[in-house]
């Protein structure tokens, strides 16, 4: 049987499972490093609009005494 389970892992190594998980018997597990941060899917959607709202003139000069 195989199964998905999402998991955390610590910088120190320490495994969370976001889910308990029940087996029959003892099982090897192979645990997979996504290496993107946890990012909410909003946070990724937003990111061209802001982006083209960010990049006009108006913004540029508003912003130009932090240069």
């Amino acid at each position: 049987m195989l199964k998905s389970i999402e998991a955390t892992v610590e910088t120190n190594g320490d495994v969370h499972l976001r889910e308990p998980v029940r087996v029959g018997h003892a099982c090897r597990a192979i645990v997979t490093i996504l290496d993107e941060p946890d990012v909410p899917e909003t946070a990724l959607l937003s990111q061209d609009s802001l982006a083209r709202d960010w990049k006009r003139p108006e913004e540029d000069a508003a912003w130009s005494h932090l240069r």
